[in-house]
Parts: C-alpha cells; sequence; structure tokens
C-alpha cells in the first residue's frame, strides 16, 4: 500500500509541475465552462417574469454551484487515449507495470489542483456582482457535497474512459463522446435544474445517469430537496455497469491491439 501511495504522490506532482506550465490555458479551459453563468442570467430573468417555482436567488445559487461541478469534473481522456492508440503511444505503457489508465486518472486529479486558483477567483468575482446570492451550507452539506462531486468526476471518468477504449476498433472513438454529449448537456442540470422540468420527464431523467454528474451534487450545496439515498444508488449502478463494460472492452480491445502488430 505505501509503494502504490508513493507511486499515486509520483505521478499527482509530475502531472501537476506539467499542468501549471500552461497556467493560461487553463484559465481558458475554466472560462470555457461558464455556460451555467450564461444560463443565470436567462432563467433569472424567467423567474423573474414568469410563473416558476425558483426565485433569482435559488437559480443564481443554482448556476453558480453548476459552475462549480463541472469544473470538478471535467474529463477528456478520451481524446488522449484515442491518440495513444492511433499514434502507438499505448504500447510502451502497456510494459509498465500498472495500467494505464491510472496515468489519465491521475493526471485529471493534478489539473483539479491547478485550476483550483482559478475558480475561486471566479467564485469571489461572482459574489462581488452578486452579494445578495452570498450563503454559507452546512458543514454537513459541505461534506455531502465533497463526497458526491468526488463520485460525480469518478463516474464521468469511468463513462468516457469505457467510450474511449472503443479506440480498439474505431479511430473516431471521440465521436461517441460527442454524441452522448447532446443528452448530457440537457438533462444532467446544466441547462437548467432539473425542478423546472415537467414531472414526467424529471423523473425518467433521474433513471439516467445524468442528472448525477451535475445537477445532483450542485442541488445538495443549495439545499434544494432531494432523494440523497435514490441518487447515491443510482449513481453506484451506473458506475457498476460502466466498470463490468469497461474491463471487458479493455480485455477485448488488448487481444485486438496486440491483432494489429503492437
Amino acid at each position: 500500500m505505501r509503494h502504490i501511495f508513493k507511486i499515486a504522490q509520483t505521478l499527482i506532482v509530475t502531472y501537476y509541475a506539467y499542468m501549471v506550465e500552461y497556467r493560461a490555458e487553463l484559465f481558458l479551459w475554466a472560462l470555457s465552462g461558464s455556460l451555467p453563468f450564461i444560463l443565470m442570467g436567462i432563467w433569472i430573468k424567467a423567474s423573474q417574469t414568469g410563473n416558476i417555482e425558483l426565485s433569482d436567488i435559488e437559480f443564481a445559487r443554482y448556476f453558480l454551484a453548476a459552475f462549480v461541478v463541472r469544473q470538478a469534473n471535467v474529463v477528456w481522456v478520451i481524446w488522449e487515449f484515442e491518440k495513444e492508440v492511433i499514434q502507438g503511444k499505448l504500447s510502451p505503457r502497456l510494459l509498465q507495470p500498472i495500467d494505464p489508465v491510472w496515468h489519465h486518472f491521475l493526471s485529471h486529479i493534478a489539473e483539479r489542483f491547478a485550476r483550483l486558483p482559478f475558480i475561486i477567483g471566479l467564485i469571489i468575482l461572482f459574489f462581488s456582482l452578486y452579494p445578495q446570492s452570498f450563503w454559507i451550507p452546512s458543514l454537513g452539506q459541505f461534506l455531502l457535497f465533497l463526497l458526491t462531486l468526488i463520485l460525480a468526476f469518478m463516474l464521468r471518468f469511468i463513462i468516457q474512459y469505457t467510450f474511449a477504449l472503443f479506440s480498439f476498433w474505431t479511430e473516431r472513438a471521440s465521436a461517441i463522446e460527442q454524441i452522448w454529449y447532446l443528452p448530457y448537456l440537457f438533462l444532467s442540470g446544466i441547462i437548467a435544474p432539473l425542478d423546472v422540468f415537467p414531472p414526467l420527464i424529471r423523473e425518467i431523467t433521474l433513471w439516467t445517469p445524468f442528472p448525477y454528474l451535475v445537477y445532483f451534487p450542485a442541488s445538495i450545496i443549495v439545499g434544494f430537496p432531494i432523494d440523497i439515498f435514490r441518487s447515491l444508488l443510482t449513481m453506484f449502478f451506473w458506475g457498476t455497469i460502466f466498470f463490468i463494460a469497461n474491463r471487458w472492452l479493455w480485455k477485448q480491445g488488448l487481444k485486438q491491439y496486440s491483432g494489429m502488430g503492437a
């Protein structure tokens, strides 16, 4: 266990040093996830003129939370893995004593730490512009939010990494992610909180993995009513499904990869 921890620590420090070399690019990546702030203005205006249950303050807090969640669970492993397979860079990593997935996973973790100062800066800017939306969650809310934030990132990562494994059979596995991104955008809570969805659509959506990637963690930190036990159970269910599919595709993909002469 100590040896594993040392390897993980070394990889995180290495990737962190690599990430901070591109501070300007990290800042642009953080800004690229500012879609919730744009939609916040639309929904705040709608709450003032329409018959919507949520107030403008609740919309502001929710979309801030959605922004933070999106910053925490952004994943790009499918593009990296696709390039490794196509260019043959996966071969030397297969000779290493650790699964190649840990390189990708820990590089994502390191990037979160490198991105953190920009996120904090944007949060401070947000509250300076909308001071009426400032709130302090309870300790229980905050700890549960951190837990669900980690689980949301892990679910997002395992889903995209599973799609990435199709790179063993196609040169455009990233196209799967692009198709997946459309329902993710509309059903995860990025466009709007599920509270404004029609009841039937909301109930159907809650059985999919999408709401648990953004809406679930964001709802916890802002105090929206939500079935926590059901949500955690659903996250575990989809995580298990994708993990099983991931391991099967990995074994079959290695056979395909070696069959191509790697």
